[in-house]
This record gives C-alpha cells, sequence and structure tokens, in this order.
C-alpha cells in the first residue's frame, strides 16, 4: 500500500521539534483522546440505559448522550482532522506545540463539566463546554482567510454553525430560550454529516484509485457540488421547519439520492479485500442510507425518527471516523497503509455495532434495551481497540524520521 497522508498538496513549512510529539500535528492528541472518550462514554452510557447509574444532571439523559456523541467525540475527531488537513490546505502551521495543548485542554474541560455538571453552576458547565468550538474556529478560520484559501470558507461556516448549535443548547438547558435544544442537535449532526459529504468527495475515489489501480474509479464534480448542497440545504431545513414536513422529506430525499450517486464510480467493489478501504466505502452507504431513512419518518410514523439517526449516527459517522483516523494516522507518520492487526476487527465491531443500534429502534422497548447496551459497548470496544493500537504511533516519532 502507499505511503500517500491526505492529499491536500505539500505539507506545510515545518519548525524544528520543541515539543513533545504528540503536540506535533493536531491529529496526534485528538485522534487518541477522541478514541479513549468514546471508550469511556459509552460504557458510561449504558450504565445509565440500564439503571445502574445516574445521568449527569444538567441535560436530561438522552441529550446528554447525544451532545457528547457528537460535540464531545464528533468535535474531537473533527478538530484532529482539520487542524491537520487546513495546514496542508494553506502552508501553514494551524496550532502546534503550546496553542495545541490549549486546545486539547479546552475540550477536556467541556468533557469534564458535561460529566460532573452536579458539581458545578449551571452556567460554569455551559461557559467550560462552549469554549472549545469558539477557539477551534478561529485558530482554522485565520489561516484559511489568510491564505485567501476560498475554496475551504464553507469549512469555517459550517464550524460557525456548530459552534452556534452548541450554544443554543446551553442557553436552552439555562433556561434563557425553550424548545431549542433538539433542533440544536439535529443541526449538529448535521453539520458533522456535511463535513463528511465534503471529505469523502475529496478523498474516498482517490484513495480507491491509488491503492488498486482501478482506472473506473473517478468523481464526477458536478454531483460533488450537488451532494455539497444538498447536504447543506438538510442543515438548513432542519434549522428552520420544527416537526415532520414534506418539504423536510423532499430536501432529505434528493439529498440521499445524491449522496448515493455520486459514489456509484468511486470503486466501492475492488475495495473489497482492503480493509483501510472498504470502510470508508460501507461508511459512506450509512449516509444515503440515513438521509432515505429520515425522509421516510417524516412521512410515515411506522419509520421511526431514530432508525435514520442512528443510521447516519453510530453507522456514517462512527465508520468513516474510525476509518479515516486509522488512515490518516498512517499516512500523517510516514507509515504505509495497512491496516495494523487489530483493526480490520474493529471496522467490523463499528459496522456491527450500528447495524445493531439501529435495530433498536424497531423492537419492543424490552427488547431493545439489550440491543443498545450491546452496541453502545461493541463501539466503545471497537475505539478502544484504535487507542491502543495506534497509542505508540501517535505519541511516537514518524516512522521516516521527518518532523511532524
Amino acid at each position: 500500500m502507499s505511503r500517500s497522508p491526505l492529499p491536500m498538496h505539500d505539507a506545510p513549512p515545518v519548525s524544528p521539534m520543541v515539543h513533545p510529539v504528540l503536540l506535533a500535528k493536531g491529529f496526534r492528541p485528538f485522534f487518541l483522546v477522541g478514541a479513549l472518550f468514546v471508550g469511556i462514554a459509552l460504557p458510561v452510557w449504558s450504565l445509565v440505559l440500564s439503571g445502574r447509574m445516574g445521568a449527569p444532571t444538567y441535560l436530561d439523559a438522552v441529550t446528554w448522550h447525544a451532545h457528547e456523541m457528537v460535540f464531545g467525540f464528533g468535535a474531537a475527531i473533527l478538530a484532529g482532522f482539520l487542524l491537520t488537513a487546513v495546514g496542508n490546505w494553506t502552508q501553514s502551521e494551524t496550532a502546534v506545540g503550546g496553542p495545541l495543548l490549549g486546545l486539547v485542554a479546552a475540550w477536556g474541560l467541556g468533557r469534564f463539566a458535561m460529566m460532573a455538571s452536579e458539581l458545578l453552576p449551571p452556567a460554569v458547565v455551559a461557559g467550560l463546554d462552549a469554549l472549545f468550538l469558539p477557539l477551534l474556529t478561529i485558530t482554522l478560520a485565520r489561516p484559511i482567510v489568510r491564505a485567501r484559501n476560498t475554496r475551504n470558507y464553507p469549512v469555517i461556516v459550517a464550524l460557525l454553525a456548530l459552534t452556534t448549535a452548541n450554544v443554543l443548547v446551553h442557553l436552552d438547558a439555562l433556561g434563557v430560550v425553550a424548545a431549542l435544544r433538539r433542533r440544536a442537535m439535529l443541526v449538529s449532526v448535521d453539520v458533522i454529516v456535511f463535513f463528511l459529504v465534503l471529505v469523502t468527495g475529496r478523498v474516498v475515489a482517490m484513495f480507491t484509485k491509488n491503492a488498486t489501480r482501478a482506472a473506473s474509479c473517478r468523481n464526477d464534480p458536478r454531483l460533488e457540488s450537488a451532494a455539497s448542497i444538498a447536504a447543506a440545504a438538510v442543515l438548513v431545513v432542519d434549522a428552520l421547519v420544527v416537526g415532520p414536513s414534506l418539504p423536510r422529506a423532499v430536501v432529505l430525499a434528493v439529498a440521499a439520492i445524491l449522496v448515493a450517486a455520486r459514489a456509484f464510480h468511486w470503486g466501492a467493489r475492488a475495495s473489497l479485500g482492503e480493509p483501510m478501504l472498504w470502510i470508508l466505502h460501507v461508511g459512506h452507504g450509512f449516509l444515503p442510507l440515513g438521509l432515505a431513512l429520515r425522509a421516510l419518518a417524516e412521512v410515515s410514523s411506522r419509520v421511526p425518527q431514530s432508525l435514520g439517526m442512528h443510521a447516519i449516527t453510530a453507522g456514517a459517522i462512527g465508520s468513516l471516523c474510525l476509518g479515516m483516523m486509522a488512515r490518516v494516522s498512517l499516512g500523517h507518520t510516514g507509515r504505509a497503509i495497512t491496516a495494523p492487526r487489530g483493526i480490520p476487527l474493529a471496522f467490523v465491531a463499528v459496522v456491527v455495532a450500528a447495524l445493531v443500534r439501529m435495530s433498536a429502534a424497531v423492537f419492543p422497548v424490552g427488547a431493545s434495551l439489550a440491543l443498545l447496551v450491546g452496541s453502545a459497548l461493541t463501539l466503545a470496544v471497537a475505539f478502544v481497540v484504535f487507542a491502543v493500537t495506534y497509542a505508540r504511533i501517535l505519541v511516537g516519532p514518524r516512522a521516516d524520521g521527518k518532523a511532524g
């Protein structure tokens, strides 16, 4: 397999190493803490579900779980990816050393506040958790704007939307606004979906073509643009429309069709023998599936809302994050893109966990509890396997002796 990292032009200039290797690139600490966080938060959620533990008191249990999966896990992986990618896109460092440590600390303070909310005043919980995303947005916006990297201005807009959604969740929790937390959480998932549509469109076909030499692997720029616009439209509709809606169903259905259609020539069949590829194709497949199921849920009470949402969250976000973490960590440390021992099983586990979680949405409550707990613990194991397997890679120097 190749050693190529993310295909985002040349790497930015690298200063002599004056800080720990763990703080040399954004993906190093954030991928590690993000994976470990899943390994802690999902077992805690399982204890809450089974009645063996009370949920943190700041939010209701379901919202707390959703919030921490998006703004805890999702934001960490997004930060690790973007801090690395934006440096390559703009030919300038984003955050290394002390500034990177500060971002990780801000993220960690938010997780502590949300987990131990009964020990803190509500306003302090909100302030600590709301700190990270504005800092991340500023850190990433500066090099993008300075380089006039207009192609990636949507990244800034999406980060601002994610920041706003988090603030609205907290304002609802504090009683400043009413009945906004569910809509804000929905928009936050939409933002992550937008990033996934954007990133997979740029890299999956190319990764597959480079690894398999399949000449048929290609992107259609028009479909890529249309899919990104459709993903953004879903976000806007979810922000503006309350309750089941035919217009929302139409937008979701169109987005599902476009996201699926663009992948037709990505070479999914050629990826089947290579775990580092098939996990990306399978993870991407959950995106149109989830969007389509969400569309059906808008017009039919027989389709649970949670079915499509968990195809997106557990399926697409879980699989694509794990797949990209595994790949980026190898490519950006000068290693061949070959799955380390145990990682293919982790890939299988994250897909199985997603399917089990989706099945729980259609079973009676008594039967679904075991499925919910089983799914959560399986997903936790997958990310713990990543953390244990990749810890030495993330904290150690590059295999090729280069800085970064």
